[in-house]
């Protein structure tokens, strides 16, 4: 019988186990973030003021920027389930995505709202050609409105991981010596899996502040208060070098303690770091001070209040576990690439 010189070349696959010894918990990264959260929460504070100001500057409406972000994440969630990966580059090669079908109600129960407001909103959208019907296709049109690439949210999520993995690898609790242009390479190669995993916590999150505070343009006011408040105080917050970090609630007491109402900041200061009207803050401020989450220092500034201050503490640290997720799901991605 012919030798018929058929050679079959077997092409052997390597199975390489993950070793879950390596691999991170939630648990694990929130207990972290709150044991080290004088080093953390400054970055923390900066990453969220940043993305909120790019909320509100793509339509001047926070609202319709979360209907858009959830249309996509829906879209990208579809894609994970077909195992469906997409680089940064991919991603953004075009200037419009495909969008699954939506409902109204579907939208209405995510982001906690009205249906007559989203049903508004949606329609605004459309008008504005953001929101685009094709035939049977339902698009996003980015040249539709002032969009701009995550270039550096990107950067700011990669610089939050990368101080919380040094803070685990202190802790030795996670082995992987990471620097931040690792970190952001991951989730430019990864994109449509990582960015899911980055809305599927701010949308939460952010909508938890909205029911918290009853409206999201409060909260980015609030935000920034916080945030010059606490800046203001970094001296307290900061440890020495010799000492270790301060956990969450000793870090929140040493800022209670040093709120002061020396250092506030004004609604035209708060106006031109956010673009939202002065008239706007002002209103906004108004409810702020009758609910008692800020007061008004002799200089006419704004601050935070030490009651309502504490009020909101117990709620961030449930929202802190919407991040610990995130953070976790990054680092196990370095962990097995």
């Amino acid at each position: 019988m012919s030798n018929l010189g058929l050679n079959y070349k077997f092409k052997i696959m390597t199975f390489q186990e993950i070793d879950f010894s390596r691999t991170l918990t939630d648990e694990q990264v929130y207990e972290t973030i709150m044991s080290n959260y004088s080093e953390l929460s400054k970055d923390w504070i900066c990453h969220q003021w940043n993305w909120m100001n790019n909320v509100y500057a793509t339509f001047k409406d926070h609202y319709k920027y979360m209907i858009v972000i959830s249309l996509v994440e829906k879209t990208l969630q579809f894609y994970d389930q077909m195992n469906i990966q997409y680089s940064y580059d991919e991603y953004y090669s075009k200037s419009y995505q495909q969008i699954e079908k939506f409902n109204i109600t579907e939208l209405c129960e995510k982001l906690d709202l009205p249906k007559e407001t989203v049903r508004r909103k949606v329609l605004e959208l459309e008008k504005e050609g953001v929101i685009a019907r094709n035939k049977k296709k339902i698009i996003i049109d980015r040249k539709a409105y002032p969009f701009v690439k995550p270039d550096n949210q990107i950067k700011f999520s990669a610089k939050y991981i990368y101080l919380v993995s040094q803070a685990l690898n202190k802790d030795k609790v996670y082995l992987k010596k990471l620097d931040q242009k690792t970190i952001e390479n991951i989730i430019k190669k990864k994109f449509s899996l990582s960015w899911r995993w980055f809305y599927r916590m701010q949308i939460p999150l952010i909508i938890g502040y909205h029911k918290f505070m009853k409206d999201l343009t409060t909260f980015h006011i609030w935000g920034t208060i916080c945030m010059n408040q606490v800046l203001n105080v970094s001296k307290q917050l900061n440890t020495d070098d010799k000492e270790s970090s301060l956990d969450y609630f000793t870090t929140n007491n040493v800022l209670i303690k040093n709120l002061g109402t020396n250092i506030g900041i004004s609604a035209m200061s708060i106006s031109d770091m956010t673009n939202i009207p002065r008239a706007t803050i002002i209103r906004k401020c108004q409810y702020l001070v009758k609910e008692d989450f800020v007061k008004i220092n002799a200089k006419k500034q704004y601050v935070l209040s030490s009651m309502n201050f504490r009020k909101i503490l117990p709620y961030q640290t449930e929202v802190f576990r919407y991040k610990a997720k995130f953070i976790r799901k990054v680092l196990n991605l370095l962990v097995i690439s």
